[in-house]
């Protein structure tokens, strides 16, 4: 059976403003959350920008829900030693409750420490040996390490769970999609489109394969088409700008010619839940386990009290 869960955007929304909407979304029969983890918004529009593990914290201490990060780069502007320290202290907090999921990242975030910024195949590498060093050092022994990128000397977490945080692995495309199947607990991806979710079953991945799915629900479908269009051109933004592009200004300027209609096409917008059912049900026919849905705009709290009535009992 596929789960639906909630999806909260931390490029639009304040810390609390997002602990407040995962209690509300737990409240109305949601069981578990994903939550962005961003330094920069994708535009300015947006607005918002909080630390990921402090919103963890508050979810993690005022709800029951699994939480996940979609996703957590560990490579550049956070050393991996420094994000498994705060994953294992997120799954103390939330005790089997708590999944790190991992991406290679976009340069929008990981320029900030003027880093050079790796080409894709470097970046995966970078990702591989990341995700080894936090599984050593989730072992709670003293570490020492000495990669081709990460160096880790003495170092020993303390504040450990019982058992190490799940690791998905978020795949774009085929090479990305080869190294989750390899090294990863579960793949995360966006697109409703079954290739490389059944690339990562067909090379031997495990795990749930979980998707990320944007919706703009109004009681009016012009105002959320007209929301979806303003908060997310980035949306129709092509190719690998997506990881390339270095501030919210250049997503701007990348999405000048991109319309309504052509961001429309990829988000759901209005309040006709068959649409909504639509979409979600091209995402569980590409082989996904899990959805989380977020809502674009200020209306989540209508988002999540529609999807209570009319989303979640029809897909369960």
């Amino acid at each position: 059976m596929t789960e639906i869960g909630i999806f909260l955007s931390s490029e639009e929304h304040g810390p609390n403003d997002l602990v407040r909407m995962a209690q509300q979304a737990e409240s109305e029969g949601f069981r578990s959350v994903a939550v962005s983890d961003h330094f920069h918004p994708w535009i300015d529009r947006q607005g918002e920008s909080p630390f990921v593990w402090n919103v963890i914290g508050g979810i993690a201490s005022t709800t029951q829900l699994r939480i996940t990060t979609a996703v957590t780069c560990p490579t550049m502007r956070t050393h991996p030693a420094v994000i498994a320290q705060a994953a294992a202290t997120s799954a103390v907090m939330a005790p089997g409750r708590f999944r790190l999921g991992v991406g290679t990242g976009e340069n929008l975030n990981e320029h900030i420490l003027g880093d050079r910024w790796p080409a894709a195949d470097e970046r995966m590498e970078m990702l591989e040996e990341a995700v080894e060093v936090m599984r050593e050092l989730w072992k709670g022994k003293i570490t020492d390490h000495e990669g081709k990128h990460y160096k880790v000397v003495n170092a020993r977490i303390y504040s450990l769970p019982d058992e190490a945080p799940p690791v998905l692995v978020s795949g774009f495309g085929p090479k990305a999609t080869s190294m989750a199947a390899r090294i990863g607990d579960g793949y995360v991806s966006t697109a409703p489109e079954p290739d490389l979710p059944n690339q990562y079953s067909q090379e031997g991945g495990r795990g749930p394969k979980v998707a990320l799915m944007k919706v703009c629900w109004d009681e009016d479908e012009a105002k959320a088409r007209k929301t979806a269009f303003e908060l997310w051109p980035s949306t129709g933004v092509p190719g690998e700008l997506s990881q390339e592009l270095p501030m919210p200004g250049h997503f701007e300027q990348a999405s000048e010619k991109v319309t309504e209609d052509d961001v429309a096409e990829k988000i759901v917008c209005g309040p006709d839940p068959q649409r909504h059912l639509e979409m979600i049900n091209k995402y569980i026919a590409a082989g996904y386990d899990e959805i989380y849905v977020g809502q674009v705009g200020p209306e989540t709290a209508g988002m999540v009290d529609f999807y209570h009535r009319e989303i979640l009992p029809k897909v369960a």
